[in-house]
């Protein structure tokens, strides 16, 4: 009769270990890219700030908003000059759109400047919208400022860490809030991390300032 043969319980700890190794190789290696993917929406979103301020120091106007863009920047549209980015962040015409272009002909922006461009509009690195508008109430409910920048298709996993970098780490208060949608006209409900299924759910993040 042949003999059967099996693993060692010194080989079978071997094996264990190494999966265990692999394992926890994948899962650092995914909580670095997500650290990665974190600082860039952090880095898209206190950008927008710098453009407005670096507009409004050099030529006295709002990015979008200016009534001279023509002469100062070149732009193909100037704005109303009332002292509001007008028009909802992610709209496709009017003062929030016209944003882009303003900031990057007058050099402080990079990317394109032809309104019929596909990659005109910004987006973050997992491919969802990045805008500006006036009236932050009108994006989430509770948020307060000047202005409001936001991005969707942010994981609600990330969206608490960027919370977290930015303000409270609380996602219904603060400076930084998360919505299901978020239309820029009327406020949308801001939804808690204790959400069902929030961490795999993607979300609109918009900041005040």
């Amino acid at each position: 009769m042949k003999k059967q043969t099996g693993f060692t319980l010194i080989e079978l700890a071997i094996v264990l270990v190494i999966i265990g190794l692999l394992l926890g190789g994948v899962l650092r290696g995914q909580e670095l890219i997500n650290s990665a993917k974190v600082k860039n929406m952090v880095t898209d979103l206190k950008n927008v700030q710098v453009y407005v301020y670096t507009y409004q120091d050099k030529f006295k106007a709002l990015p979008g908003d200016d009534k001279a863009a023509t002469t100062h920047a070149g732009a193909t549209n100037n704005g109303d000059g009332d002292g509001e980015i007008d028009g909802a962040w992610n709209a496709t015409t009017g003062e929030s759109f016209n944003f882009w272009q303003h900031i990057r002909l007058a050099n402080i922006a990079t990317g394109s400047t032809t309104l019929t461009d596909t990659t005109y509009t910004p987006t973050n690195n997992e491919g969802g919208l990045v805008g500006v508008q006036s009236k932050p109430q009108n994006t989430i409910t509770g948020l307060t400022g000047s202005y409001a920048v936001c991005t969707s298709g942010v994981l609600g996993k990330l969206a608490k860490q960027i919370d977290s970098q930015i303000d409270d780490g609380d996602t219904t208060k603060g400076s930084v809030m998360v919505a299901d949608t978020v239309t820029g006209t009327s406020g949308a409900t801001a939804v808690a991390t204790t959400a069902t299924n929030f961490d795999s759910t993607k979300y609109v993040l918009c900041m005040a300032f």
